[in-house]
């Protein structure tokens, strides 16, 4: 065998070897490292959970094979009124995306459980609140997508939600350019040729499954980690979607609702109405707690979209969930 042939197989290994194992276990050396030092945890793993519970992320195994999906219709009425007496006062932007946040987040503070999540096939509760919702920095077809998130606290308000919210998305659409941080990382992967590309996501798999994924990864840069993830169909003109809930990362629940619509109903008197509702769906990772605790989580949410004026003030007690 030719010496150049042996001497570019060996180059060739020894390559291999860089790529596919001495970069891993560095990349999972520094990662351990930084989480050894990093101060702020995105989560705790719940101990006193029922026996079921434990059991659920065992036995369906992908978060696509847990979920459930809801379909609802609300009455908009009040918060339509609600949202011309805020944009009345300044605030003009405001709309549903607002509330149907807020009242998330309400819910959150009165059920926790909501807003865990599951790592390494285990339960966890989250430390604070993060909802991410994608943006078009202008409405054309070729206008880029980006993803924002924001990390509103289990006290706040309506108008806490809408003035960090209107700042988020007014900083994003101020530029042409992608340049938060989750745009800028999807943009370095994507110059990767496809087989590496796939390898990385794959050993970013198996770090976030083991726990090693530093927090400001999975806070300020995924989208793919966080309490909520919400869509308007609404602003594009279509009823809402069932939106799957993605593999990769821990977000429990997926929201998107459609445009508005009149619809007939009888009051009690048997007499023939018309209201504005808007239509809702809703997919939800079974494990993270049961369906009739989502239900009744998503009652509240419904009761605090009909009734808004409840969330300009903070709850008079926030919930902890279990340990």
């Amino acid at each position: 065998m030719p010496s150049w042939l042996i001497t570019s197989v060996i180059v060739a290994i020894l390559v291999l070897a860089v790529i596919f194992v001495f970069i891993p276990l560095l990349l999972i050396f520094i990662c351990a490292i930084v989480r050894i030092f990093d101060r702020t945890k995105e989560g705790k793993r719940l101990k006193t959970i029922t026996p079921m519970n434990r059991a659920m992320p065992y036995i369906m195994k992908d978060r696509c094979d847990a979920l459930n999906y809801i379909s609802d219709t609300i009455d908009i009425s009040a918060a339509e009124k609600y949202i011309s007496k805020m944009r009345a006062k300044g605030y003009k932007s405001f709309g549903l995306m607002h509330l149907f946040i807020a009242a998330y987040v309400r819910v959150i503070s009165e059920k926790p459980g909501v807003n865990r999540y599951i790592r390494g096939r285990e339960v966890h509760k989250r430390n604070g609140i993060q909802v991410m919702l994608t943006i078009k920095k202008e409405m054309s077809l070729d206008s880029p997508d980006t993803v924002v998130k924001i990390f509103p606290k289990a006290s706040d308000t309506a108008l806490d939600v809408y003035n960090q919210l209107d700042e988020l998305v007014s900083s994003n659409k101020m530029t042409k350019d992608t340049n938060n941080s989750f745009d800028k990382t999807a943009k370095v992967l994507s110059y990767l040729p496809g087989f590496l590309f796939r390898y990385i996501a794959w050993l970013l798999f198996v770090i976030d499954y083991v726990n090693l994924l530093p927090t400001f990864l999975t806070t300020k840069v995924s989208p793919f980690h966080g309490s909520l993830f919400v869509t308007s169909m609404g602003s594009l003109g279509i009823p809402p979607i069932y939106h799957h809930i993605y593999n990769f990362g821990n977000v429990p629940a997926f929201l998107s609702f459609g445009t508005k619509r009149k619809q007939l109903y009888t009051d009690i008197d048997g007499n023939v109405k018309v209201r504005k509702v808007i239509d809702i769906k809703v997919v939800t990772d079974e494990r993270v707690c049961d369906g009739f605790y989502f239900a009744s989580a998503l009652k509240s949410m419904k009761h605090y979209i009909k009734h808004p004026e409840k969330l300009d003030i903070p709850p008079e007690t926030i919930t902890e969930d279990i340990n």
